[in-house]
């Protein structure tokens, strides 16, 4: 048994999953009542958030507290960046919807439509009041704003006051809940075997021949935004190619989030990819958990593609300046998503408010987007959270450039 598991522990994390998702995919096709494998995907998903709050709030605090002066510019540096991305993925999806129109049959109205948010001005507000909740509640239900305020507030105040055996005893916390979520990983094979097999025994082809046009708009922005906008700010900024790092982040970092379609879930995940790209630790236990809630390409691609099928649908004329501020919307927006119960999709009705579209017929361009969600989600989740990784790291290794340093973007020799 040790020496099974001993192969197991060191053969590659990604080929291991691949093989999961193979049988994953096998099983779903030809023994879709075996209904127990899809647990396995329900509790690997289900242990990584029950773990990555407690992770994030650990590991900031000890961070902070232990953390030596110069890191802040790197901090303002990955906002930067966080944010750019997610504004010029919105106006990708604008010029990709000017040139490739998508009409949508709206007969039916969702049942979401009590949660929406009525404006830009709630979903502000729900950012701000998940800022200054309870964090016992906020660690609690997941909220990562409040996490990731009271985890800095806490860890700031600890650098200036705790003794060296305090911030010691703080270290030794974060790296024991450090391992423990290496050891959830090392179930991701299984669990995306069992994730695999409940989306293939569960949803047929029909999502894609039905809303086939809006799912290739929609896939197809995400797709640049990830592999052509993103590796070029990345290369702006280290001035090398960034496509092993760019692929190194997809294959470890987007592979699971497609699976697991959370953001949040993928936290540990992300965070143990930077510690194999050699990335400080004192910046990525903090640019990770802020990128889970900030960095959201895929919800302002879905905001502004479905908002704009929307005011293609009854004939509405969307002019430049227009679709400017509409990018701008969908940036705000989306980085108040994690703060809205439901996601991007029910941010949508605020943005089409911007065209006085009618909120019945924005909520049945919800309906819509629930429908196409099993496909949308996940290419959505795994752009996020890919790119996660991709700007932290880029905002570490542009640093090191000024600074004469070597780095690697495959990662750690």
């Amino acid at each position: 048994m040790k020496k099974i598991l001993k192969m197991y522990t060191e053969t590659n994390l990604v080929i291991r999953i691949v093989i999961g998702l193979v049988i994953g995919v096998l099983i779903g096709i030809f023994l879709p009542e075996w209904k127990a494998v899809g647990l396995l995907g329900e509790v690997f998903v289900g242990a990584l958030r029950a773990v990555a709050p407690t992770l994030v709030f650990v590991l900031v605090i000890s961070s902070l507290a232990n953390a030596g002066g110069g890191i802040g510019k790197r901090f303002r540096t990955v906002i930067a960046l966080y944010m750019l991305s997610t504004f010029l993925a919105a106006f990708v999806a604008v010029i990709a919807s000017a040139l490739f129109p998508v009409t949508l049959t709206l007969t039916q109205a969702a049942e979401t439509a009590n949660a929406a948010p009525e404006g830009l001005g709630e979903v502000l507000r729900s950012l701000v009041m998940n800022m200054v909740a309870n964090p016992v509640q906020a660690i609690a239900e997941a909220n990562y704003v409040g996490v990731l305020t009271w985890a800095v507030i806490f860890g700031l105040a600890l650098k200036g006051f705790a003794s060296a055996s305090t911030k010691k005893t703080l270290q030794d916390v974060s790296d024991a809940v450090t391992k423990a979520v290496r050891w959830v990983i090392n179930l991701a094979p299984f669990g995306i075997m069992g994730l695999v097999f409940t989306s293939v025994s569960e949803n047929g082809v029909e999502i894609f021949t039905d809303y086939g046009r809006l799912l290739l708009v929609l896939v197809g922005c995400m797709l640049a935004v990830a592999l052509i906008v993103d590796p070029l700010i990345a290369a702006l900024c280290l001035r090398r190619n960034p496509y092993p790092l760019v692929f190194k982040c997809f294959k470890e970092s987007g592979l699971t989030a497609f699976f697991t379609r959370s953001s949040a879930a993928n936290i540990p995940i992300n965070m143990a990819l930077c510690e194999r790209l050699g990335i400080n630790r004192d910046v990525y236990s903090v640019s990770i958990p802020l990128g889970a809630t900030i960095n959201m390409d895929g919800a302002a691609i879905t905001i502004t593609i479905m908002t704009l099928a929307a005011a293609h649908t009854i004939g509405i004329h969307v002019d430049i300046p227009t679709a400017l501020i509409l990018s701008i919307i969908a940036t705000l927006g989306a980085c108040g998503s994690s703060g809205v119960a439901g996601g991007s999709l029910l941010l949508i009705p605020m943005a089409c408010s911007l065209f006085n579209i009618s909120n019945d017929i924005a909520m049945q361009v919800v309906g819509i987007g629930f429908i196409i969600g099993v496909v949308q989600d996940s290419f959505e989740t795994a752009i996020n959270s890919s790119g996660d990784v991709l700007f932290a790291a880029t905002s570490e290794f542009m640093q090191w450039r000024k600074e004469g340093r070597e780095f690697s973007l495959k990662g750690k020799k």
